[in-house]
């Protein structure tokens, strides 16, 4: 088990949450403000689609319904971009995790993320 495992199956441990893996190889839609160090950061996972991940991740206040608000990008290349979400990433489908200003962080369980198609 490497360190990223180890941090996530801690933040399942802390928030009470199922381990649900999230390979280097599956995908993320990420929003491109995310780069642009906006707090908070928000993510939240549908279910698992082939080699999709279900994780959603976007920066500021309010999600887009633009089309184009998301691109699709690998898990290995968030160690790059923001490194400080991929403890959240082994949360299972259903869940949501918000980080803000000066270290403030909420995981909740969000059931209606599973009803949506993706």
């Amino acid at each position: 088990m490497n360190d990223i495992e180890k941090s996530q199956r801690y933040v399942c441990q802390r928030w009470d949450a199922s381990y649900v893996s999230t390979p280097n190889h599956f995908k993320v839609g990420i929003s491109l403000n995310l780069q642009e160090g906006i707090l908070p950061i928000n993510g939240l996972r549908h279910s698992i689609v082939g080699d999709t991940s279900g994780w959603y991740i976007w920066a500021g206040e309010e999600l887009s319904d633009h089309d184009d608000f998301f691109f699709p990008l690998h898990i290995e290349h968030l160690q790059d971009l923001c490194p400080q979400i991929l403890k959240y990433l082994g949360l299972p489908p259903g869940y949501r995790f918000l980080l803000g200003q000066q270290g403030y962080e909420d995981v909740w369980e969000d059931l209606t993320l599973l009803r949506v198609k993706v």
